[in-house]
């Protein structure tokens, strides 16, 4: 007597599938991506922007980054399929096609340029173009298997909700928009590098040439204090440049110290031999993004009653 595996009920089937298609967008990192642009627009509006243009700005930001993070995983399946921590990604489970992906992608691309030149500017738009482009081609396809440079040049796509966020409201690009994306810039490094070295066996095995794969640790410890104290020293350039008030710059300083010390200690670490803790900094580094540019944007609402 055989049996038979029982089918699904159809709303189960169709519940699994939305699901698969939502974890392609990687909603987490969306999140952080949003962290940014919102502060970036009340920086720009000196307050709070027309609520409805920060509807629209988040919501084609959240589907840009989307598109981008779906195209990302089906370039990226072979070495998904190889790494313990991405093993389970829904492409490669068979719970979304190669094909329904790319469509997934794309759609959610053009729906986000679309949306962003209707509802905001055409600069908010371009830029929004240039960052799905900088991810998917420029670090899925050209830098991340063949640098170990891949994350400091193609994070840049990373940095541009804070330059997207402004030409929303003002049509133009400035220099404390600039600021904020050079912070995003030198955090993204001590920030992946020390998920890098949690997952260094994963990316070895997959042929990627993330820095703690072709680089002793001292190395990647020291680049990792490099790029953390010019993060901190850029997010107090933004204080008289935007001319910021004392919260955010008490922010940046004391948030600065916290990321700062766990880097260091992370180096100690290094330095004694002792078993790394990575994942200590790949939290803090989270943290600090997040509250920092909290911090900004309460600043600036306070500042604007």
């Amino acid at each position: 007597m055989t049996s038979s595996a029982v089918p699904l009920p159809r709303w189960a089937a169709l519940r699994a599938t939305l699901t698969a298609y939502l974890a392609l967008t990687k909603p987490r990192i969306i999140e952080l991506l949003l962290v940014t642009t919102l502060p970036a627009m009340l920086l720009a509006a000196k307050g709070w922007p027309p609520t409805g243009l920060v509807a629209v700005t988040l919501v084609g930001g959240a589907a840009a980054a989307g598109s981008a993070n779906v195209l990302n995983c089906f370039l990226d399946r072979d070495i998904d399929a190889v790494m313990h921590r991405t093993a389970r990604r829904p492409l490669n489970g068979g719970l979304v096609s190669p094909r329904g992906a790319v469509g997934f992608g794309s759609v959610l691309a053009v729906a986000a340029v679309g949306l962003l030149w209707w509802a905001t500017t055409p600069l908010a738009a371009a830029l929004t173009a240039a960052a799905i482009g900088v991810y998917v081609l420029g670090y899925t396809l050209v830098l991340k298997r063949r640098t170990s440079s891949n994350i400091v040049w193609g994070g840049s796509a990373g940095c541009m909700p804070t330059l997207i966020g402004w030409a929303a409201v003002t049509g133009r690009l400035a220099l404390a928009p600039f600021v904020l994306f050079a912070i995003v810039f030198f955090w993204t490094p001590p920030h992946f590098w020390a998920l890098a070295i949690r997952f260094r066996e994963d990316y070895a095995a997959a042929g990627v040439p993330m820095l703690p794969v072709v680089a002793p640790a001292r190395t990647v410890v020291h680049r990792m204090a490099v790029y953390t104290w010019l993060t901190v020293a850029t997010s107090l350039v933004l204080w008289p440049v935007a001319h910021t008030g004392l919260l955010y710059a008490g922010a940046a300083v004391v948030l600065g110290g916290v990321f700062v010390r766990e880097v260091e200690l992370l180096r100690r670490q290094v330095a004694r031999g002792a078993p790394l803790r990575p994942m200590r900094v790949f939290h803090t580094s989270i943290s600090y993004l997040s509250a920092l540019f909290l911090c900004l944007a309460v600043d600036v609402l306070l500042r604007s009653w």
